[in-house]
């Protein structure tokens, strides 16, 4: 039987002739498109190669975690100066003073300048008002709580039920200034470290460590069985900060929310429950002021 004439199998796209001046086509009109050139045959394991740890800027980790974006300018420029640590600066333009001294000041800390349209910006921050500009931010990584045990008489302050990051960073600011060892804090439900944190913490999140617990009651319970007193801050407390005079040894120092106080397990968890007297006529104070209050009369107990 004869063979039928034919021409062949149907060769595959990329085999033709013409598949690559197309996809040159396609990438030089997406690049006009978007403000950034397309990544392209490859391009991702070379993005991946040239950026900081191995992986494209703004790519997702392993874990699903999506590296935070702070946008526009006063934010940008604000969380340089505080020291807010960067793994990529976004620019559509440098024609404003605070772009300016964000890219300055960037350069200064080795945070990479990358160059990007609206288009690309407006998908990178979810369509977030960015004003041109957006300051990649490196996840922060937390300590264990048992690495806050250090040296024969630690201090640690335990956080419960802060929601407001800013208020968080204000208290590791405090902790920072009167010598605490550390700040853990409950792994859900409750603020963590983000850009705001670092920025009220004014850099100091850069040497005193935070500690994230899976339950806040069983690490407390873990710290007394390791030989701390634990004292929850509360306005219910029998005893003022400034007559706890056992809080010269090791230590843990329990800050509640502003409305809600300490929870019950946790409160129920606390060897005492102490007090910062008011005779004003505020009937609370912010979590960061009382934290700052109550550790300058821990340390001054302490020194």
């Amino acid at each position: 039987m004869a063979k039928r004439k034919g021409k062949g199998p149907t060769p595959k796209a990329e085999d033709r002739h013409w598949h690559g001046k197309r996809q040159k086509a396609r990438a030089i009109k997406n690049a006009k498109r978007t403000g950034t050139p397309t990544l392209g045959p490859g391009g991702r394991a070379k993005a991946a190669a040239a950026a900081p740890g191995g992986r494209p800027a703004g790519a997702r980790r392993a874990n699903g975690e999506v590296p935070e974006l702070v946008t526009g300018r006063n934010p940008v420029v604000e969380a340089l100066r505080a020291g807010v640590p960067g793994t990529a600066l976004y620019v559509m333009s440098s024609n404003d003073e605070r772009v300016r001294e964000s890219i300055q000041l960037a350069a200064d800390r080795g945070v990479p300048l990358l160059e990007t349209g609206k288009n690309e910006l407006d998908r990178l921050t979810g369509g977030a008002v960015h004003q041109g500009i957006a300051l990649q931010v490196r996840p922060y990584r937390y300590a264990h709580p048992d690495d806050l045990l250090k040296g024969a008489a630690p201090l640690v302050v335990a956080v419960d039920g802060i929601t407001d990051p800013r208020n968080l960073g204000a208290i590791v600011r405090s902790a920072a200034a009167f010598g605490a060892t550390g700040v853990v804090v409950p792994e859900r439900r409750a603020a963590g470290i983000t850009a705001g944190a670092w920025k009220s913490s004014a850099g100091t999140l850069a040497t005193c460590p935070v500690a994230q617990a899976t339950n806040l009651a069983r690490q407390l319970k873990a710290y007394q069985k390791a030989g701390c007193f634990v004292a929850g801050l509360d306005a219910r407390g029998g005893v003022t900060v400034a007559d706890l005079e056992i809080a010269s040894g090791p230590f843990v120092l329990v800050v509640g929310s502003e409305g809600k106080g300490l929870g019950r397990l946790v409160a129920d968890t606390c060897d005492m429950l102490v007090t910062i007297p008011m005779p004003g006529r505020a009937e609370s104070l912010n979590a960061g002021v009382a934290a700052g209050i109550a550790l300058y009369e821990v340390s001054r107990l302490r020194a």
